[in-house]
């Protein structure tokens, strides 16, 4: 499978609210048109719309959803082809706000909701469900920015044969690109699968993302099976820009993830052997030295 990642520079010139959302659509056409399958952008690329709606991440919502998604829709439907694109808020029936991204694979309209939640995002609510999605023959699942860094979350995945994360972020410093990437990395050892991340880049007049920074990254697992191919591919990292990465996830390497045994992996340890442990503080203080 061929994915390819970008970075999206919310700051780009643009004169409208559509042409914004041009942006975005003809480079994941670019991409298809130049042979990936699946194509990845980063959380919050929808915010970008704020300087030309207004009305913070209602008006954004509102106008992405009721204007701008039939189109996109209509021309990102493709078949044998997938896209992630990126997150926007949405309201549910009940008044509250989700961060969701919307995701289009084989013709398919699906979504996934950021689980975990900064302490920025208060006017958001919480997902409730981590889905899981076929594409290609692969098991896919997005895990959005923060919910990439939450062991519980992954614990949630063992054993469900995911062959490929996908990871919308948005951060503002070096130490949160690095927060996601090493908790990528990790994911990718726990759970025996590619994971790949991009990052909102550039700085824009909104509520949420006035300042970002990030790159593109894919890691695998480091198993006899990856050895001879990278396993922690990264682009720069970048304050602005669109920055492009393609990567490849062959079929021998996912037919792999889970068949070969005989080598240390914690994929391969059973659920009942990881959970039910517990953890004492029958002794709080510290030994003297």
């Amino acid at each position: 499978m061929k994915i390819t990642a970008w970075t999206f520079d919310v700051g780009v010139a643009a004169d409208s609210p559509e042409a914004y959302a041009e942006e975005c659509i003809r480079r994941v056409e670019q991409s298809w048109d130049e042979g990936a399958e699946v194509v990845l952008f980063p959380e919050y690329l929808w915010m970008g719309l704020e300087p030309f709606v207004g009305g913070g991440v209602a008006g954004v919502g509102e106008f992405f959803w009721s204007i701008l998604w039939p189109g996109i829709q209509s021309r990102l439907c493709r078949p044998g082809k997938a896209a992630v694109l990126g997150t926007v808020p949405w309201q549910d029936a009940d008044g509250t706000w989700r961060n969701r991204a919307p995701i289009l694979a084989d013709g398919r309209v699906l979504f996934q909701d950021k689980l975990c939640l900064t302490p920025w995002e208060d006017a958001f609510q919480g997902g409730s469900m981590l889905r899981l999605w076929k594409f290609g023959g692969l098991e896919l699942a997005v895990l959005i920015c923060l919910d990439i860094e939450i062991p519980e979350l992954a614990a949630m995945l063992r054993g469900a044969g995911v062959d490929l994360l996908l990871v919308p972020s948005a951060t503002e410093t070096l130490m949160g690109v690095e927060r996601i990437g090493r908790c990528a990395s990790a994911r990718a050892v726990e759970l025996g699968c590619a994971v790949v991340v991009s990052h909102l880049v550039g700085k824009s007049a909104t509520s949420l993302i006035d300042e970002n920074i990030g790159r593109v990254s894919m890691y695998l697992p480091s198993q006899s099976y990856t050895s001879r191919q990278p396993r922690e591919q990264s682009s720069e990292i970048v304050e602005a820009g669109f920055v492009r990465e393609n990567f490849e996830l062959s079929d021998r390497v996912v037919s792999l993830f889970r068949r070969v045994t005989p080598e240390t992996n914690p994929a391969h340890l059973r659920v009942e052997m990881v959970t039910g442990k517990q953890l004492s503080a029958d002794n709080p203080t510290s030994p003297s030295i």
